[in-house]
């Protein structure tokens, strides 16, 4: 088998502003990522977003930092990790799309990788950011939001958690929001990802909802939104909520301070009692199943 090259996001080295200014400088300013022209954009960065958004960033990973690192580094690398374990003899590697390790610097010392994107859902500021910078020729994945083993995966993750916490009358899905124009593929596919998780738990209608998170800046997102939906359902009466995050598999800042502590705060102070934020897949051995077999069928 050829080699693997798995694929997130991206994280800043530190909790703090500089290593945040310096991740955001790198991130915000790719045109896949926020595309209004340059001559608009780029000024508004450096002299507004990098001056203010850092320690307010800074701030929220210092909330969920990890005595290895920033959660989203240290769940890739263990999934890294996991998948040489599952796949002998086979150069399984990782890099991030933004910060270290580059994709670029890794890919040196890798022979014709398949590269797996970790992202469910197809978008063009994630998945085809990440093909901006393969050299012409790489094999990729485009997106596995229905595979069974993925929902199988976040099945029996969603299972687990019941487990050990109860069940709620509803289950959220938290997808990553992105800005409604251009993203239709990416709404259906969340929303395909959702229908079939919903049906491999056997929910009926009004037992889960789909909904959107991360807003940023002020262009019409894809909707619901996550927290106003949270609020809402907190004054209606709903006493306890799950939510899960479909999108991510790997646990991150969106997911362990926007939804483990700003969403939760938000629902208890609406009126809610109880709420339970779901983990990522991490290296749940469903999840690490999947990702093995993923990387036979590519090769």
């Amino acid at each position: 088998m050829k080699g693997i090259l798995l694929v997130n996001l991206g994280t800043p080295a530190a909790p703090t502003a500089e290593a945040v200014r310096s991740y955001l400088a790198e991130f915000l300013s790719d045109p896949r990522v926020v595309k209004l022209p340059r001559w608009l954009w780029l000024p508004v960065l450096n002299g507004i977003v990098l001056r203010t958004r850092p320690a307010k960033s800074a701030a929220k990973y210092a909330e969920i930092w990890m005595p290895e690192g920033s959660p989203l580094a240290v769940y890739t690398r263990r999934q890294c990790e996991a998948l040489r374990v599952l796949l002998p003899g086979t150069q399984v590697e990782y890099a991030m799309r933004y910060g270290d390790p580059a994709i670029q610097a890794t890919l040196k010392s890798m022979s014709d990788p398949l590269v797996i994107p970790l992202y469910p859902q197809y978008a063009e500021s994630t998945t085809d950011s990440v093909a901006d910078v393969l050299p012409a020729g790489t094999r990729m994945l485009r997106d596995f939001h229905d595979h069974p083993g993925y929902i199988d995966a976040l099945a029996a993750n969603v299972r687990r958690h019941w487990a050990a916490h109860g069940r709620g009358p509803l289950l959220v899905m938290s997808f990553h929001g992105l800005p409604r124009r251009g993203a239709a593929l990416y709404e259906t596919q969340c929303r395909a990802t959702g229908a079939l998780l919903a049906r491999a738990l056997a929910l009926g209608t009004g037992q889960w909802r789909v909904t959107f998170q991360s807003r940023f800046g002020y262009a019409k997102w894809l909707e619901p939104y996550t927290q106003p939906t949270l609020e809402a359902l907190a004054a209606q009466g709903i006493g306890r909520v799950d939510v899960v995050c479909p999108g991510f598999v790997a646990d991150c800042l969106e997911t362990l301070e926007e939804i483990g502590i700003t969403a939760r705060q938000a629902f208890l102070d609406a009126g809610g009692r109880e709420f339970y934020a779901v983990p990522c897949l991490n290296t749940s051995p469903e999840w690490m199943a999947t990702l093995a077999t993923i990387s036979r069928g590519m090769a």
